[in-house]
C-alpha cells in the first residue's frame, strides 16, 4: 500500500452525487463515535485526513480519498440518537445507494468498540455485508482501555459471535498504533487477491 500519495477527492450527500467507480474501493463503516477517523489517519500515516469531531454524527457524507491502488471511501457514521428521523432516512438513503451501485468493492473494514458488545445497528451491519457478499472484516477499536484480561474476554466474545458470519476480528488502538500494520496488510491481501 502505497500512502505517500493520498488525497481527499470529494464528498457526497446523495446517492445521486456519487461518482463513477474505477479503482476498486476500501470502504469504512461504523457507529458514530467508534473512532473511525482515527482509524483511517494511522492506516494512512495523516494526523488530519479524516476529520475527527467531538460531536458525533457530524460526518452526513460519504468522503472519498484516493491512493494510488484504490479509493478510500469513509461512510458516515451510524445511530448517533441526537440525529433527527429527517437525517437518518437520508443517511439510510445515502449508504444503501452507495451499496446498491455498481461498484468495485474490494474490502468493507466494519468497526466496533472492543468495550463493548456490538449494537443492533452493528449487528444489522454485519448481517447485511454478510448477506450482500461483501468482502468485509471487524475491526476493534480502542484496544487500548482494556487490561489485559478485559481484552482476551471481549476478543474471544466477538470472535465466537463473528465466525456465524465467517468474519474476522482485528483488534486496534489509535493510541498507540498497534493493529495498524496488520490491518494494513489485511487491505493489500484483499486488494492483491480478492478475499
Amino acid at each position: 500500500m502505497d500512502i505517500n500519495n493520498v488525497k481527499f477527492d470529494m464528498a457526497c450527500g446523495t446517492s445521486a452525487q456519487l461518482p463513477e467507480s474505477t479503482l476498486p474501493e476500501v470502504v469504512f463503516s461504523g457507529r458514530s463515535n467508534v473512532g473511525k477517523s482515527s482509524l483511517i489517519n494511522k492506516i494512512t500515516n495523516r494526523k488530519s485526513l479524516a476529520r475527527v469531531s467531538a460531536t458525533p454524527g457530524k460526518t452526513a457524507t460519504i468522503n472519498f480519498f484516493s491512493l494510488k491502488e484504490f479509493v478510500l471511501v469513509d461512510l458516515p457514521g451510524y445511530g448517533y440518537a441526537k440525529v433527527s428521523h429527517a437525517e437518518k432516512q437520508r443517511w439510510a438513503e445515502l449508504v444503501e445507494g452507495y451499496f446498491d451501485d455498481e461498484r468495485n468493492f474490494a474490502l468493507v473494514v466494519q468497526i466496533c468498540d472492543i468495550r463493548h458488545k456490538p449494537t443492533a445497528d452493528d449487528i444489522q451491519m454485519i448481517e447485511y455485508l454478510r448477506q450482500m457478499g461483501f468482502p468485509f472484516i471487524v475491526v476493534l477499536t480502542k484496544k487500548d482501555k482494556l487490561n489485559k484480561t478485559e481484552l482476551a474476554k471481549q476478543i474471544a466474545f466477538y470472535e465466537d459471535l463473528l465466525s456465524e458470519y465467517d468474519a474476522k476480528c482485528y483488534p486496534f488502538s489509535a493510541l498507540n498504533g498497534e493493529g495498524t500494520e496488520e490491518i494494513r496488510d489485511i487491505i493489500d491481501k484483499y486488494l492483491e487477491t480478492g478475499e
